[in-house]
């Protein structure tokens, strides 16, 4: 058995957060990612009216889970099914497509949402193949329970802003949960502060016998997706490259990991080759991460399940790893409780040319007892360990701090300390999609 070694990471910025993540049971975990086997398929284009086999059966089973935490806790959960009809490569036929989405709304600020979600759709070898058994347990069963189990969690607590949790189908043809959410997002008027993307979290033993339990990769764009052509030669000249509000979060995230389980940041936005349904979200401006185990298993994963000379295929609950699971949704958990009590990060403007001053701007925003001004080296991966400055204005003059050596950001505190993440001032840098950010 191989180990990997030890993945350093910079001192980050740590976000003050509630800790409700010691309610999380991997027994429930398991529970829910063998219901989701017991489909046979969950194939976007398999049955939609079959009571127990197929992708319509899946749904309304993660809709009846949705129901019965929002009972548990008195109603706090809104279900709502977005749906359209697609067609496409992967999609021969116009094919109804149906995400299922759980809202606990904000106690302050219910515009402001945070979303985790993962993908109950399944494939096997053939992505056309809509009859044959498609298991689906890590891909993307794992992304699936970690959803039902974070909306059971944290259910039982009120938050500042809103979070949605989200079921959604259609993503091995295309991306089209992704897609839908994205819009319905963006139709609702959601000022979406990040979207956590669960989507293979479940296994810790790669195809060639690497094992790595103690990581989970959190994959994040660079330059921003929607950036305008304007922004992007901006971006040329003072840079920015690396401080998408995706980056951001993904650093921010880092600084949750804790011993059992460290964040290992990927700076590109998916695997090579592949995607997820966190880009549908970043192609509109949204900040968006995708979680997804440090090593993967390929033969686990699209195969259609048997054994070849004496190897198995085929993704089956067997091939999982049910404590990390729990790790990477206690992670998922700890990080939703403190994005939704925090601030929307601020927009953040610097001015620094020709002078041997630097000032930094940013917008108020609402929840915000206070800012913290922070500051890394151009090469630097990781933000100071220590902010530059702590204030409750929104204008600071940086006395002989040459502004073209370094890069600056702006976190939002809140009264109880809940802490956003760093909104970099540069182009691309804020939390808003680019048409609405007004720095």
């Amino acid at each position: 058995m191989k180990k990997l070694l030890p993945f350093l990471f910079a001192t980050l910025p740590t976000a003050a957060f509630a800790a409700p993540d010691d309610g999380v049971t991997q027994a429930r975990l398991e529970a829910d990612i063998a219901r989701l086997v017991a489909f046979g398929t969950r194939h976007t284009l398999s049955s939609q009216d079959d009571t127990k086999r197929g992708i319509g059966a899946a749904r309304k089973w993660a809709e009846a889970e949705f129901r019965k935490t929002g009972a548990a806790c008195g109603g706090c959960l809104e279900i709502v099914l977005p749906e359209t009809v697609v067609q496409g490569d992967r999609v021969p036929s116009p094919t109804r497509l149906v995400d299922v989405v759980a809202i606990q709304r904000g106690t302050e600020r219910p515009n402001e949402v945070v979303i985790v979600q993962g993908h109950i759709d399944s494939r096997n070898s053939d992505p056309l193949d809509a009859t044959g058994t498609a298991p689906g347990a890590n891909d993307d069963g794992s992304g699936t329970a970690l959803v039902l189990e974070a909306a059971r969690v944290l259910s039982k607590q009120k938050y500042a802003g809103t979070i949605v949790y989200a079921v959604l189908s259609g993503e091995e043809q295309g991306l089209y949960g992704g897609n839908l959410l994205a819009d319905y997002a963006k139709q609702q008027g959601w000022t979406v502060k990040a979207v956590l993307n669960n989507d293979i979290v479940g296994n810790s033993r790669g195809s060639d016998g690497l094992v790595d339990d103690a990581h989970v990769r959190v994959f994040s764009e660079g330059p921003r997706d929607d950036a305008s052509e304007k922004a992007r030669d901006a971006q040329r000249s003072i840079g920015g490259e690396n401080d998408s509000p995706s980056r951001n979060l993904s650093r921010w995230l880092a600084g949750l990991g804790d011993s059992g389980l460290a964040v290992r940041q990927v700076w590109r936005a998916d695997r090579m080759g592949r995607g997820g349904d966190h880009l549908p979200f970043q192609a509109l401006g949204y900040p968006a991460v995708r979680f997804t185990v440090a090593v993967e298993n390929y033969e686990r994963q699209h195969q259609n399940v048997r054994t070849e000379a004496g190897r198995p295929f085929g993704d089956l609950p067997e091939a999982m790893d049910f404590p990390y699971l729990a790790k990477v949704t206690k992670l998922n958990v700890r990080a939703l409780s403190a994005l939704a009590g925090a601030p929307m990060p601020p927009v953040a403007k610097v001015m620094a040319a020709v002078q041997t001053f630097t000032e930094v701007n940013w917008t108020s925003v609402p929840g915000a007892a206070r800012y913290r001004v922070w500051q890394r080296r151009t090469d630097a991966p990781a933000w100071e360990p220590k902010p530059l400055a702590e204030t409750a204005e929104t204008h600071i003059r940086l006395e002989g701090v040459r502004g073209d050596d370094w890069f600056f950001g702006v976190s939002a505190v809140s009264a109880d300390g809940a802490e956003s993440p760093v909104a970099s001032a540069v182009p691309g840098g804020a939390y808003l999609p680019e048409a609405a950010a007004k720095p």
